[in-house]
């Protein structure tokens, strides 16, 4: 059990975490002809648009209700009204995520009576679901943003039901905002194999992958989970929740539906990995394919391969709690020390990791920990890459967001083949920690231009008695 330990500090001096609504922006751009919609100013809307730029190199569509200082003062429900009506009218999307900030919580905006209100003036646009999240940037994490997101969008688009195992081939994923696109990409691979057909939601490995398009514009998300998919969720054989953040949602959803569900920590290691693997098999009735026996083989023989270099290795993590987690569990099974552990939010889930300690706080709270613990190796966000300078220490990046490092978005760490991937770069990485040493030169030898003077001085030496 791991002592969580709450910074005192009375500001962020190095911040970790990335805010709320950029990560309930972050699951609407998961979903199909989706978009984001931030109730604040449009300071707060272009600051999350860079994160998503930068990280994913690709163009973002999030739009912002625009308030001013009066709006701000006197209320700002009519910049919801005419953004939901101006949206609604010229980019036709099927769902709006309305996402507060900051400033409009802070205002104190009652987002749900607006929709309601929007409802009552617009009823042309009954068709367009509108999904409401407060989500205050002063507290949380960008993986509670996304959880939120995604416990109101099941809220407002999963009828309730009780026609569970309708299809019975069919089954529900709640992805992790830890998960990148090319872990969901993975899982419905991974889930296909047993001959099912998955609901990820949501599914940014197919809107958010890096892929070229026929459109030169788009003012909507480009792939993503339609909304029809959405809505025949209850009739799903059993739903596969992965990451602690998401339990809530998976609460949610099985009041709705009845449908059965099968919660995963993580999905990286061997035990994770053969968790899922055994989920998969009971739900479907089909034996392990011999495709996901190999990786698993695979797998076994990497970390064979690798135990010498990461068991005892002394690594600093900073992540979200998800994340956090699941580097936790995979690195301390390996053998490795975790010497810090630094989240931005706490979380249950914290609590029950096989270390001492995590703190909540920031970088520098790793850094200092990571200083005293002799760390070799920090794993965290783009954010650490000055941190990990100072100590003089090689950063594998992961979470969000990466915007010094190509195609770190696209890279997959879970399943079998992730994991085996993961295990050879720290392995490389700490074997680049090791440095040969200097060949012995006796003190007797002269340096290479006189080396024939020094042998002869050596060999004199010898003969006089003076060497023995």
């Amino acid at each position: 059990m791991a002592e969580i330990i709450q910074s005192k500090k009375a500001l962020a001096v190095n911040p970790l975490k990335v805010s709320q609504p950029i990560g309930a922006s972050l699951a609407f751009l998961g979903l199909a002809k989706s978009l984001p919609l931030m109730h604040g100013s449009q300071g707060c809307t272009a600051f999350g648009k860079v994160f998503f730029v930068r990280h994913f190199r690709e163009p973002i569509p999030l739009q912002t209700t625009a308030m001013d200082q009066v709006s701000t003062i006197m209320g700002a429900d009519e910049n919801i009204i005419e953004a939901l009506r101006t949206l609604s009218d010229k980019s036709k999307p099927d769902i709006i995520g309305l996402v507060t900030t900051g400033l409009s919580e802070t205002q104190g905006t009652d987002i749900h009576r607006a929709v309601k209100d929007f409802r009552v003036a617009h009823p042309e646009f009954a068709h367009v679901a509108v999904v409401p999240v407060n989500t205050p940037d002063y507290v949380g994490c960008l993986e509670s943003g996304y959880a939120l997101a995604i416990e109101s969008l099941i809220a407002t688009l999963v009828p309730e039901s009780r026609s569970a195992g309708k299809r019975p081939k069919q089954v529900n994923v709640l992805a992790s905002a830890m998960l990148t696109p090319g872990d969901i990409e993975a899982i419905k691979e991974w889930v296909e194999a047993f001959g099912l057909r998955p609901i990820v939601v949501p599914d940014i490995g197919d809107s958010l992958d890096g892929h070229l398009v026929e459109a030169e514009t788009s003012s909507l998300t480009i792939g993503g989970t339609p909304r029809s998919e959405i809505e025949i969720m209850g009739e799903s054989a059993a739903t596969l929740v992965v990451g602690p953040s998401l339990n809530k949602a998976a609460d949610v959803l099985h009041k709705l539906t009845a449908v059965p569900d099968y919660r995963f920590a993580g999905l990286m290691g061997l035990d994770d990995c053969d968790a899922f693997t055994q989920a998969l098999a009971d739900i479907s009735g089909n034996p392990v394919p011999a495709r996901i026996e190999r990786q698993r083989a695979q797998l076994q023989d990497a970390m064979v391969d690798s135990h010498f270099m990461i068991g005892f290795a002394r690594i600093a993590l900073a992540a979200d709690p998800d994340l956090l987690g699941m580097q936790v569990r995979f690195l301390t099974g390996m053998g490795a020390e975790i010497v810090s552990a630094v989240s931005p939010h706490k979380h249950d889930s914290l609590a029950g990791l096989p270390i001492a300690k995590v703190i909540v706080g920031d970088l520098e709270d790793m850094e200092k920990e990571a200083r005293a613990g002799e760390a070799q190796l920090v794993m965290a966000n783009s954010h650490a890459a000055e941190t990990a300078s100072r100590l003089g220490l090689p950063l594998l990046r992961t979470g969000f967001p990466q915007y010094d490092l190509v195609g770190g978005y696209a890279r997959t760490w879970v399943g079998y083949r992730g994991t085996r991937q993961a295990l050879f770069d720290l392995a490389n990485l700490m074997l680049g920690q090791h440095h040969e040493l200097e060949p012995y030169r006796s003190i007797y030898w002269a340096d290479d231009r006189d080396a024939g003077v020094g042998k002869q001085h050596v060999l004199a030496s010898a003969a006089a008695g003076l060497v023995h």
